[in-house]
């Protein structure tokens, strides 16, 4: 389906809400493209997703009225709330902020604080990245088979586990009650276990620490190692259905969309520059015969981890996002929406 087609299609009846939805029409400030056809990994038989933003009403934004997302399954639309977008972007989110960097052609309808918004793309760019799709990227990877874990070595798959808990634990100085960096260390060395070579060790040094807090962190944390243990009805399906050679490519996306992010500090949604490679894992290049992973994605994984760990120590992004230019951003955007100056 090429721009043309697409446009035509999404003038058609079937995306009429766009258009009629009280929460839509005129307030849609972003649409575009979603999904593998802007990525463009896309073949003659990919979905045609729409994505896009809307701002908050006078009426919403003066009372207790709440309008965060409109979504139309049967067209695999979804529509977020200007509030509610600028909450996910400035945590990095992977489904939203590449709304901000899809090609122009890809933009089916940008109005003047859309562009606004696009202008400003880079004020909600931080280190949050790393947690953000490396959070992603390792929930892609647990969710695959524990047949097709186990492809891997004990040791490698102790790593993934770990690298997953990483990606947690990197937000809990901003969830929980604050404690000393050197206070919760977790590393992997020799286990005394017969069923392991090594396993994950922690050295845990609190003081006067709230129960609850540490609880949580306890609880997200043993959750990850429980994921690596479960075969979810949803991985055997992907199997079944011949899918999992695009649940592969996506995980691979997911680091090299974080690289620009990190390393030149650039939305980059289409991926150009990886489509071959993309392609090839989509189209079965590292299944074996039995359609299981071999161990060479898995390699492939490891180095992209590497160079993960690499750029969340050496990009030149702060901590977190300038919120204050976000917030004035914002409050500018609504107050001309109370005053009806859109």
């Amino acid at each position: 389906m090429n721009i043309k087609q697409i446009y035509e299609t999404v003038a058609k009846s079937d995306y009429d809400f766009l258009r009629e939805d009280r929460h839509l029409g005129n307030n849609i400030i972003l649409l575009g493209l979603g999904g593998s056809h802007a990525y463009g990994t896309n073949t003659e038989s990919s979905d045609l997703d729409i994505r896009g933003c809307a701002l908050n009403s006078k009426r919403e934004l003066l009372t207790n009225e709440n309008f965060e997302q409109f979504v139309n399954e049967a067209t695999d639309t979804t529509i977020y709330s200007f509030n509610k977008l600028i909450s996910l972007l400035i945590n990095v989110n992977p489904n939203t902020i590449e709304l901000l960097g899809l090609r122009p052609d890809h933009y089916l309808s940008v109005s003047g604080i859309g562009k606004e918004l696009l202008d400003n793309a880079h004020m909600f760019l931080s280190k949050k990245a790393v947690c953000s799709f490396g959070g992603y990227a390792n929930q892609q990877l647990r969710r695959l088979d524990n047949k097709v874990v186990r492809l891997v070595n004990q040791e490698q798959r102790e790593q993934h586990i770990l690298n997953s808990i990483n990606n947690a634990y990197y937000t809990f100085p901003e969830r929980y009650s604050s404690f000393p960096e050197d206070s919760i260390k977790l590393y992997i060395d020799k286990s005394n276990q017969e069923e392991y070579d090594t396993e994950i060790f922690m050295d845990v040094n609190l003081h006067h620490y709230p129960l609850r807090d540490y609880k949580s962190m306890w609880s997200e944390m043993n959750n990850i190692v429980k994921d690596y243990s479960k075969i979810g009805k949803r991985n055997k399906n992907a199997i079944e259905k011949n899918k999992l050679g695009k649940h592969m490519m996506h995980l691979v996306r997911l680091y090299y969309m974080c690289f620009d992010i990190l390393e030149k500090e650039q939305i980059i949604t289409y991926r150009e520059k990886e489509h071959d490679l993309l392609m090839g894992i989509r189209n079965g290049k590292y299944l074996d015969s039995n359609r299981q992973p071999i161990p060479e994605f898995f390699e492939m994984v490891g180095k992209l981890e590497k160079r993960l760990e690499y750029d969340k120590e050496n990009t030149s992004l702060p901590d977190k996002p300038d919120y204050n230019k976000i917030n004035e951003f914002v409050m500018s955007v609504n107050e001309r929406v109370v005053k009806e100056e859109t």
